[in-house]
């Protein structure tokens, strides 16, 4: 049976997602796969895409983790992580450069912290494109107009990002569990903000052919 025919109204995900156990394997095998640092985007990318494979009933294992991961164009992959990574130290710099008294710093700490937040959400919200799996480019550029368009799910982002930051601050060992629902969150989040697309553009195409009738065709 599909997961199609067996999700609930207004569940995202088939119901094997309801062993939590899956998306903890997951969070552990991302973890692992992140500890080079430059592979980050790609490994968080897998993960996003093993738990999307679940609404066509795709199993959520390691083994197809795995199986994706090596799929992946190794080089664009490094690419993308040698850019984010470059990204994350120079606004660790910036902000420790404000801290140290310079003139202005409280206002440009400000700007900082707000244009890292908006680099992040972006980023977090490509992983979880489709698109990611073959180039970042178009990966980037849809969730960059994503961020835009949905600010509530940009939002969410924000706070499923600061809930993993929070467990692994806590607890050590749950940063190897932490991407797990971390990738969970982003998948669901891409798919809901999908979803509502093509119900913007399913309302668009009825009120278009409901306008594109004729008075004579009406009267018919």
């Amino acid at each position: 049976m599909s997961a199609a025919r067996t999700r609930e109204p207004g569940e995202i995900f088939g119901p094997r997602t309801t062993l939590f156990a899956d998306v903890l394997s997951i969070g552990v095998v991302t973890a692992l796969a992140c500890l080079p640092l430059v592979t980050v985007p790609a490994a968080l990318s897998t993960a996003c895409a093993v738990l999307r494979g679940t609404r066509d009933n795709q199993p959520v294992t390691a083994g197809r983790y795995l199986a994706l991961l090596r799929r992946r164009q190794l080089g664009r992959d490094l690419v993308a992580g040698a850019v984010a990574l470059a990204g994350v130290l120079l606004l660790a710099a910036d902000l420790a450069l404000a801290g140290a008294g310079l003139p202005g710093a409280r206002a440009f700490s400000v700007v900082a912290a707000i244009a890292g937040a908006s680099a992040l959400v972006v980023a977090l919200r490509a992983c979880a494109r489709p698109e990611s799996a073959t180039g970042w480019r178009e990966a980037v550029r849809r969730a960059a107009g994503d961020a835009v368009r949905d600010p509530g799910g940009s939002a969410l982002v924000l706070s499923a990002l600061a809930a993993a930051v929070l467990c692994a601050w806590m607890m050590l060992p749950l940063a190897f569990l932490a991407p797990g629902p971390l990738a969970l969150a982003l998948t669901a989040i891409d798919v809901r903000d999908a979803g509502a697309a093509r119900r913007r553009a399913g309302r668009a195409r009825t009120v278009r052919d409901h306008t594109s009738v004729t008075p004579e065709q009406e009267a018919a």
